[in-house]
């Protein structure tokens, strides 16, 4: 598997974010984006027929428009163009990659950082982790695929869409809830913070932003709903061990 050409579909934080690290990390590939909200220029935007013929197809775009956008560039793809699919729940695209896997070459994979943690990095992949959920392409290609992801610094890691999903709604979509709780309750960084505020709040602003992605993310991932189910529990059993404290 060589690849010469990557192209870009969607030009949000995390698209520009794509196209920021492939020119910093693989100067050699050339890099084609097709954005509806820039005009074509044929140095970093192109056309959306240009830009899906790219040997390998990053599709950056809301969980929300993923099907749609899929079924916009399968006419366009060439022969052996692979889908890489970066959204942030697995098993919602994954079941409508499959439904392609004899015509398709697709990657399934979720990068577990953004542009936020990669600038907390000091603008360095080196032991980000990188999750490999499914793919259509030859065994012999994916081991390339590994091979180059760990010589990036990355940490590469494999699973199934199912296990990601429940894992990342214990952990990525739980981040997300808290600081939109934390957000919403006005609560912010004072002169005399704790060092364990600070923590909270580096969290906090890592993803609170991030609203579109955080609603996409508990429609499409069907392990979220227990996830608010226990918080709300355990903030019950909170209530009650304080009110059982105070009224000694």
């Amino acid at each position: 598997m060589q690849i010469k050409t990557l192209g870009i579909i969607g030009y949000g934080s995390f698209g520009s974010f794509v196209h920021e690290i492939t020119r910093h990390y693989i100067p050699d590939i050339a890099v084609r984006v097709y954005s509806s909200r820039f005009p074509t220029d044929n140095t970093t935007f192109f056309s959306l027929e240009d830009t899906c013929k790219c040997d390998a197809l990053v599709l950056a775009v809301p969980i929300h428009a993923f099907k749609s956008e899929l079924e916009r560039v399968l006419p366009l793809l060439a022969v052996n163009t692979i889908i890489v699919d970066i959204a942030t729940v697995k098993m919602y695209t994954t079941t409508i990659l499959q439904e392609y896997k004899y015509s398709l070459r697709y990657v399934a994979m979720h990068p577990m950082f953004g542009p936020y943690s990669y600038l907390k990095k000091g603008r360095t992949l080196a032991g980000l982790r990188i999750v490999l959920t499914g793919h259509s392409i030859m065994p012999e290609e994916y081991e390339v695929l590994k091979k180059f992801s760990k010589q990036l610094g990355l940490v590469v890691l494999e699973t199934t869409p199912e296990d990601h999903d429940q894992t990342l709604a214990e952990t990525l979509f739980l981040t997300h809830y808290m600081a939109q709780v934390i957000t919403k309750a006005g609560y912010r960084r004072t002169e005399i913070d704790t060092v364990s505020f600070g923590f909270l709040m580096d969290a906090v602003e890592s993803v609170q932003n991030d609203t579109e992605l955080f609603q996409d993310v508990f429609r499409f991932n069907p392990y979220c709903q227990k996830v608010i189910d226990q918080i709300d529990t355990a903030e019950q059993q909170v209530h009650q061990m304080l009110a059982k404290r105070s009224s000694k």
